[in-house]
């Protein structure tokens, strides 16, 4: 079917107004996402330039699964996915709190959300002072409490995962606290008067009113939250560098390693890959699993 001059004109008019996302999506994430596919079967250190690249198929793959630090990276990026329904359940706790029974409610969100605009590199050295395992002010408190054996937080390789764990709930809180309230301030206040009426108790007004209706941000915020957690870099770098012995390292931070100190870009792109996989996997299984839990 052939198109008249205005339709064509409307066509024309709206591919040129997406034209700079289109271009950007495809320069900054589709470029990328296709460069890493293909450079993954490569052993190229992109020192020596493309003319350096040599093809090796499947083989950073095959040295990859049997490369201890990616398979511990691996581990406490898993280990890490706690972070979110832990953050999750402390922010609807603290909205509620907040929605329902506290004065000055703005002045209580900025100073959740304040952690959350704050510079992770700032947070960081300040958490580093905080969890110094002797003279940190949280270890002086607790042996001043009586407690003999007192953690190593990233000092020690049982405590250093936890203590970045400790600092990412703290950051994204703010964030999620956020969201809960606005989500919360939409309910109709006339489902938990029906339900006050009936004489139903604070927890079962929480159980069956307002999680159930809170679940599209809760959908919104687990998917962030599975994602910000195999993106954490800034933080853990500069907190322990991965260590010690490992303990605190994650596949993105191995990534880093790899192609920028070992200048293995190949095999860091088979970690890319890697990761990009996992992750569209979990979203794909959130997608269809939000069918059956969340309330639109």
């Amino acid at each position: 079917m052939l198109l008249s001059k205005n339709q064509l004109k409307d066509n024309v008019a709206g591919y040129l107004f997406v034209a700079p996302m289109l271009i950007g999506s495809a320069v900054l994430i589709l470029f990328p996402i296709i460069a890493s596919f293909i450079l993954s079967l490569t052993d190229w250190n992109f020192v020596t330039g493309l003319a350096g690249a040599n093809f090796v198929g499947l083989d950073n793959f095959v040295t990859l699964f049997s490369d201890s630090v990616f398979l511990k990276g691996l581990t406490n990026n898993f280990i890490l996915l706690l972070v979110v329904p832990i953050g999750l359940t402390l922010s609807l706790i603290l909205a509620v709190v907040i929605n329902k029974g506290v004065y000055f409610k703005d002045t209580f969100k900025v100073i959740y959300f304040m952690p959350y605009i704050s510079s992770t590199v700032a947070i960081a050295l300040v958490f580093q002072v905080l969890f110094h395992p002797t003279q940190g002010p949280i270890n002086q408190t607790l042996m001043s409490l009586g407690i003999e054996n007192v953690p190593g937080w990233i000092a020690s390789s049982d405590w250093a995962l936890v203590s970045v764990m400790i600092i990412i709930i703290w950051t994204q809180i703010g964030f999620q606290v956020i969201l809960y309230i606005a989500a919360l301030q939409n309910i109709p206040p006339q489902l938990y008067e029906a339900a006050e009426v009936d004489g139903a108790s604070m927890w079962y007004k929480f159980k069956n009113i307002t999680v159930p209706l809170v679940t599209p941000t809760t959908f919104l915020l687990l998917i962030q939250g599975i994602v910000s957690t195999f993106k954490v870099f800034d933080l853990i770098i500069v907190l322990t560098e991965g260590g010690p012995a490992n303990s605190s390292t994650i596949p993105v931070l191995y990534m880093y390693q790899q192609a920028f100190e070992e200048l293995k870009t190949g095999y860091a792109s088979a970690i890319s890959v890697i990761l990009f996989l996992i992750l569209v996997v979990i979203t794909f299984l959130q997608w269809m699993g939000q069918k059956k839990w969340v309330n639109y």
